[in-house]
């Protein structure tokens, strides 16, 4: 039996309960997903092997989590997200557990597979499709902002969380409890049940139109460019900044700060870039948002490297986090309507999780041949720079198809 047939369409909720729905399960899933990076060091020693198998097991990770989503966002845009989204949880419990259970750099890989494909069904671009279609197009990008914000607050809470249970019960005992927490979430799945409300129009966009419409748009093309070095940035940056605090002889606590002040900021810049929609054009936003990360990654070249300088530096990051998902999702909406928005966001989430996945990988491979990171910084200026460039020419406005529609 379908969700279609058990459960009426999702926006017939109140807005109240499926954005706190889905917060709370990006907050978790996206949470605990990003402090992999706390286990590098204790694993990788304890298994005897080097930094790259583990830096690949999170690249693989973040690979699948961008490929399958966009069959996931699919897959509820047409029949619901509930079902699918607590299969990708069930996913990231069992990766976690082969974590766990690891004797090998191989099986780490295999971990990355299953907690790639989990957070997949479960991340950002189901999530973003649940609550774009159940907002208002005047909410609709302070909304999705709330997802961003979520997941601000999710990092503050894993990191500390995390890094306590590793302290009290060592790094595989710790892994367990990350599994029962994520077991807490597959109850809210049950609010997100339903099939998605059919879209306006004499007659449904089907999957292969959708597809078509989007592929010939030049500025959809653009965003696809620029949300690459989105992922590029943060996934080398939430994963490798715990070993690059300890490369400049920091204590263990350091990272986790500067994570932690990364997820505290990231939720008023992620909520201050919703409402900056009303204001400056999305494509704008985007282009300042990826110049001041820039000018971030200088000064982790040329300050002072201490803890306080590298707390400082990752707040100032955090303002700028998630803060491209608001406008980077809403430029979707705004392109092509909500009936594929899952789907089509999770298109571009792919491109953001293969930057994510050259990001995590080359980092390891150029720490394991030089010892530094420091050629990672200033290949993520060069990249940020690109990403500045490239949404200027965006044009903000709607596919004919929508535009005649409203004609």
């Amino acid at each position: 039996m379908s969700e279609a047939a058990t459960a009426p369409s999702v926006k017939h909720r109140p807005l109240w309960a499926i954005v706190l729905s889905a917060g709370v399960i990006v907050a978790m899933t996206v949470g605990l997903r990003q402090v992999a990076g706390l286990y590098m060091m204790p694993v990788t020693q304890g298994l005897g092997i080097g930094v790259e198998p583990f830096s690949t097991a999170i690249a693989v990770a973040n690979l699948l989590w961008g490929a399958t989503g966009i069959a996931a966002g699919a897959i509820s845009d047409k029949f619901g997200a509930g079902r699918a989204t607590a299969c990708g949880i069930a996913l990231m419990m069992v990766g976690y557990y082969v974590m766990y259970a690891a004797t090998s750099g191989a099986a780490l890989i295999w971990s990355g597979v299953s907690i790639g494909i989990g957070v997949g069904f479960c991340g950002l671009s189901v999530m973003v499709g649940v609550v774009g279609r159940a907002a208002a197009p005047e909410q609709r990008t302070a909304a999705i902002a709330s997802l961003g914000m979520a997941s601000g607050i999710g990092n503050f809470i894993a990191f500390p969380y995390t890094h306590l249970l590793m302290e009290q019960l060592g790094w595989r005992g710790s892994i367990l409890a990350v599994i029962a927490t994520l077991g807490a979430a597959v109850p809210l799945c049950w609010l997100l049940r339903g099939k998605p409300a059919t879209g306006a129009g004499p007659r449904p966009q089907t999957l292969q139109e959708a597809f078509d419409e989007a592929f010939r748009l030049p500025s959809y093309w653009l965003l696809i460019v620029g949300f690459f070095v989105c992922g590029f940035h943060v996934a080398f940056y939430a994963v490798h900044l715990p070993a690059y605090a300890a490369t400049l002889g920091l204590p263990s606590w350091v990272g986790v700060a500067a994570l932690t002040a990364v997820g505290i900021a990231n939720i008023l810049g992620t909520y201050l870039s919703g409402q900056s929609a009303r204001f400056i054009e999305k494509r704008r936003g985007l282009s300042l948002i990826y110049f001041a990360r820039c000018i971030v990654f200088l000064g982790l070249i040329y300050l002072p490297t201490d803890a306080s300088t590298l707390i400082i530096l990752s707040t100032l990051l955090g303002f700028f986090w998630l803060a491209t998902v608001p406008l980077t999702s809403g430029l979707v909406a705004t392109f092509f309507g909500t009936t594929w928005l899952s789907m089509l966001f999770g298109l571009v989430l792919f491109s953001h999780q293969l930057g994510a996945f050259v990001g995590v990988w080359l980092a390891g491979v150029l720490f394991d041949m030089t010892r530094s990171y420091t050629t990672m910084w200033w290949l993520s200026i060069a990249l940020g720079l690109i990403a500045a460039l490239v949404h200027w020419p965006i044009r903000e406005q709607a596919v004919p198809r929508l535009q005649a529609g409203k004609a």
